[in-house]
């Protein structure tokens, strides 16, 4: 059995605005195993970034309310002093940015970027650093590493800055690394290069990997398992094969239901979900997703735990009966059935 490196309980992430409270993350929970690949999918302002930055504590602020735990290895990272996470961000838990044009510095050189993290925490030399800085960028597939080194972010292409922003994740050896839409603004071929990266260093160093996304696509090509959310909440949870084969919840359906599918008959224009994702600032009480369900009913109006139905580890948080999703759920062409089942 893999070891469990990070256990998540819980985890509420609140801040105060001036139009009032954001609850962006309400109530998280997840292990991660060494060598696993977990995804966590939804729209955007689902809380998947706020839940990945509050792993690596880049949420705490004045404004900011953390409540729950968040433990590596047995030690828990909320409570932890500035110097604790300084030891634990990049040695031990890395992090892929969204955006890496604006999360790398213009001004300076790439491979001083990276071999600034070497020298902080390593205390390496100068040529020290550039050595392992070069090796690191041969190892994502940077061309002519040597030279590529000293160049500026604007001489690198889209998937060579995705390359080294994952090159700058590795540069301490972590054993958790939580790329946030790696393959977000890049060609289809580019983003298959990032994600056969990703899968090899995965496989080759036991990398365990949080994958943040709200493409299905990416989820099928590389995650164990599988987090979806919703409105700050994890509303169905289970391995690939259950997610993708035996959806439970209706916001999972009409994901899957949005996808263009090669395999069945061409639509005229794709399946969508209705309406807008809930203000986290005021959200719709009970289940979150219930102004935009076409099966929601009274009971909705209560909050559904996040129960394991069917199939062992494949939890979702809905109210509908297994009977009543079998006759819900249509398999076909991305449509879902529209009939509400009775209160």
């Amino acid at each position: 059995m893999s070891e469990q490196l990070l256990s998540v309980r819980d985890l509420r992430v609140r801040f105060t605005t001036e139009d009032g409270i954001v609850h962006a993350v309400d109530g998280v929970s997840f292990d991660l195993a060494a060598g696993e690949v977990l995804a966590i999918v939804g729209e955007s302002g689902s809380g998947k970034s706020v839940t990945a930055q509050t792993i690596m504590g880049l949420t705490r602020s004045p404004n900011a309310r953390i409540e729950g735990s968040v433990a590596y290895r047995g030690r828990e990272l909320l409570t932890a002093d500035d110097e604790e996470l300084m030891r634990v961000r990049g040695e031990e838990i890395a992090m892929i940015f969204q955006d890496p044009m604006t999360s790398l510095n213009p001004v300076y050189k790439v491979g001083d970027q990276i071999g600034e993290a070497i020298q902080a925490h390593r205390h390496e030399s100068d040529h020290k650093a550039r050595e392992q800085t070069i090796e690191l960028l041969a190892a994502v597939g940077i061309p002519d590493p040597s030279k590529r080194v000293d160049n500026y972010p604007h001489e690198y292409s889209g998937g060579m800055r995705q390359r080294a922003m994952i090159a700058m994740g590795l540069a301490l050896e972590p054993t958790v690394l939580i790329a946030d839409e790696p393959s977000t603004a890049l060609d289809v071929t580019i983003q298959a290069q990032i994600l056969r990266l990703l899968e090899q260093l995965n496989r080759d160093r036991d990398l365990a990997v949080i994958i943040i996304t709200h493409d299905l696509g990416v989820v099928a090509e590389i995650a164990d398992r599988v987090l979806v959310m919703y409105g700050g909440r994890i509303i169905e949870s289970g391995s690939l094969e259950q997610i993708f084969y035996d959806p439970q919840h209706p916001y999972t359906w009409g994901l899957l239901g949005s996808l263009a599918r090669p395999d069945r008959p061409r639509t005229m224009r794709l399946s969508q979900i209705t309406g807008q994702p809930p203000s986290l600032l005021a959200p719709p009480a009970g289940c979150h997703f219930r102004p935009r369900c076409p099966h929601a009913f009274d009971r909705c109006t209560r909050v559904p735990p996040l129960e394991t139905r069917v199939g062992e580890n494949h939890a979702d948080r809905c109210w509908l009966s297994v009977e009543q999703k079998k006759t819900l759920r249509v398999v076909k062409t991305g449509e879902i059935g529209l009939e509400a089942p009775a209160a």
